[in-house]
């Protein structure tokens, strides 16, 4: 169950692991029982694993202790028949007669021997003589088969009890995997916007795969050996203990340095794998750069310089990995060499009591006890190596559980409130009430912000970066609450109502535009996943991306890259309006839509918006000049203050902040700013803002 032979190489299915970095976790026994509550519906399969661990290591403990009573039971009265003259023989002959207690009349020493007494002893076999007096062939020859018939069933039944182990361990575990990944997976999309700015997405991920796949290794095969080993181990020193106290002393007295060994090379083993992952981060690291900027490197002639660094950093990983090795082959041969010398002394010393007068420190020694010893110390070193290599996956399995539940206990800031109802269809009139916004507690980013948002009127915000534009913006869908004053859509709170139902009434263009790895139509209509592909197409004329779709390879059903690669930033803020088109909202929020397109391009958007905006209400953050001009109030942002409203060409004529903000951007030509004050495009300059904050 445990592995190959004693003093072979690293036990289990998953090898010599010594090369993983192990993670602690902070609070072992409130991670485990965490864990076990996952486990609780499929406790019935965990009851089977632990029944399997402790038949099959009771099976393992047992064969040992019958090979012995095969010796004394049969060989030994067989070996005296035949060598009645030889020296030591009847000495020999007397202290296997005394340990037979499969002999009729003899007491068995426990429990498990009774049964198997009762097993072999079935059908009426007396089983033989306590003296091996008068036991012919016959008897000696069915004797042995019937012993040798339930050694060969608690093998097998141990073979087929450890697969049974490692089957539903791994069912359960797996049930649990798939709950923990989906409970992750589902609380991530609960979790707000905030913790995402504050919590990088590779980390994030890492709880579903990484540490995921850490608590699955520990439940393939790390668990059920580590567990099973130390069972061994316990078991394998008691019943040495049972059968001869000194014998059994003797023959344990190399075990506490088989462990300090096997501690201090695992260790160092595990040291030197770190040290050898960073270097090898620092290859990877150096090797991406390099290749990334060959363009600079070529262009500043510094190949020569760079060769040489990276030789150097290739050779410190070759080092650490050359000293991890080391130390990690290390662990079996010095374990085997002291395995063999336990087994030196067992046969020395057992050798010598049976040469003397079948005693050992007063007690009495049978050659089938040293039979049994030396199979009990050949076994010995299994476990111990089992456990030293594969510990450390347990626990990177409880630390990786313990990063998941931490995930888990994240609260949610936004959550629905206590018997919060869905809203109906809105009008889309929207209020913001003396609003104040904080990200840090006591940094506010909106002060005292408030206006109103006719059902069908344009809004357009303006500011410099980090005024709060996009913050203002944020609170509408809820990605983040008011932390005073009240934000109301047709005079609802939007707290008062359920996230899902106001966001579904909500469409949002941003300038980084997120497409999926699937076909455009998929990619169209994941902002209305019912819509047909009619609408579909419809919704691509209207934000005049039918255009190029229609040159793409297999139009509509064109798989996109990642991110929608292959496609220009223009084409993408272009899927991504047909998108918000499909999804019909009542409110639009555009952030930076068109900021990405041409010229020609942005006509044809303007061309979309005016239709796609009829009706809604929409709120463009620092767009282009056309769209601005004709908003129906500009709000001006400036330390998350409104210190300016009004429409474009009242705030250019009162030549404050606004008009300061906007001329800063295009050249001061008088025939320019007369061309804007009198509502002409002029020049077609644009009014390109810093990123919204």
């Amino acid at each position: 169950m445990f592995g190959g032979p004693a003093g072979g190489g690293p036990a289990g299915r998953g090898g010599n692991v010594l090369n993983q970095a192990t993670l602690k976790p902070k609070n072992t026994s409130q991670t485990l029982g965490t864990l076990m509550k996952y486990f609780s519906p499929w406790w019935p399969m965990l009851i089977v694993a632990l029944v399997s661990v402790v038949i099959s290591t009771w099976g393992q403990v047992t064969t040992p202790e019958l090979t012995g009573q095969l010796v004394d039971c049969y060989l030994t009265p067989s070996a005296a028949s035949t060598f009645g003259n030889f020296p030591g023989i009847s000495a020999l002959a007397s202290s296997s007669a005394t340990s037979c207690w499969l002999a009729p009349g003899v007491n068995s020493p426990g429990t498990t021997d009774t049964l198997i007494k009762k097993a072999f002893t079935i059908g009426g076999f007396t089983g033989p003589k306590a003296d091996g007096s008068n036991m012919g062939t016959n008897g000696r020859i069915a004797g042995l088969v019937r012993l040798v018939l339930i050694l060969v069933i608690i093998y097998v039944a141990s073979a087929l009890l450890t697969s049974l182990t490692f089957f539903s361990l791994n069912w359960s575990g797996q049930h649990v995997l798939r709950a923990l990944r989906e409970k992750v997976f589902v609380h991530l999309h609960d979790l707000p916007m905030s913790y995402y700015a504050e919590n990088e997405a590779g980390d994030l991920m890492s709880r579903i795969t990484n540490d995921a796949v850490a608590i699955e290794q520990a439940m393939n095969f790390a668990l059920v050996n580590v567990l099973g080993g130390i069972l061994l181990l316990v078991w394998i020193v008691y019943s040495m203990l049972t059968l001869n106290l000194p014998f059994a002393l003797l023959a344990l007295a190399v075990a506490p340095i088989m462990l300090i060994a096997t501690l201090y090379f695992s260790a160092q083993a595990r040291k030197a794998y770190r040290s050898s992952r960073t270097s090898m981060g620092n290859v990877n690291a150096q090797l991406e750069e390099n290749i990334a900027a060959v363009r600079e490197v070529q262009a500043f002639n510094r190949a020569e310089e760079n060769i040489e660094n990276f030789r150097v950093t290739s050779g410190d990983y070759r080092d650490a990995n050359v000293r991890a090795v080391s130390f990690s082959a290390a662990l079996s041969p010095t374990l085997q060499a002291l395995g063999y010398l336990a087994l030196a002394i067992v046969t020395c010393a057992g050798g010598l009591a049976l040469l003397g007068n079948g005693t050992l420190f007063g007690t009495a020694i049978s050659l089938g006890l040293v039979i049994t010893f030396l199979l009990y110390v050949q076994r010995f070193n299994q476990p111990i190596q089992q456990i030293a290599i594969l510990w450390p996956n347990v626990q990177n399995a409880l630390a990786g559980a313990e990063r998941i539940f931490g995930l888990l206990d994240v609260e949610p800031a936004i959550q629905d409130a206590k018997g919060a109802k869905e809203i109906q269809a809105i009008k889309g009139e929207v209020e913001f009430a003396d609003v104040t916004a904080e990200y840090v507690p006591g940094q506010p980013v909106l002060k005292n912000v408030s206006f109103t948002a006719k059902p069908g009127q344009m809004i357009a915000i303006v500011g410099p970066t980090g005024a709060g534009k996009t913050t203002i913006m944020n609170l509408l869908p809820r990605f983040y609450d008011v932390t005073g004053g009240a934000v109301r859509v047709d005079g609802i709170d939007v707290r008062t109502v359920t996230a899902e139902s106001l966001r579904r009434q909500i469409g949002i263009v941003l300038q980084d535009t997120y497409l999926f790895n699937t076909t455009v139509t998929e990619n169209i209509r994941f902002g209305r996943p019912q819509a047909t592909d009619e609408e579909v197409l419809g919704a691509a004329k209207l934000a005049h991306a039918d255009t190029f779709i229609e040159r793409l390879p297999d139009k509509y059903q064109t798989v996109l890259g990642e991110r929608g690669s292959g496609l220009s930033q223009g084409q993408r803020q272009l899927l991504a309006i047909a998108r918000a088109a499909l999804s019909d909202p009542r409110i639009l929020v555009l952030d930076e839509a068109t900021s990405s397109v041409d010229t020609r391009t942005e006509r044809l958007i303007q061309e979309a918006l005016v239709t796609l905006l009829k009706g809604r209400t929409s709120f463009v953050i620092a767009h282009r000049l056309s769209t601005i001009r004709n908003a129906d109030i500009v709000l001006v942002v400036n330390d998350g203050e409104i210190i300016e409203r009004g429409k474009h060409a009242e705030l250019l004529e009162k030549k404050g902040f606004y008009y300061n903000l906007y001329m800063s951007q295009f050249r001061r030509d008088p025939q320019f700013v007369e061309a804007l004050q009198n509502g002409h495009d002029g020049h077609k300059p644009q009014l390109k803002l810093d990123p919204p904050q």
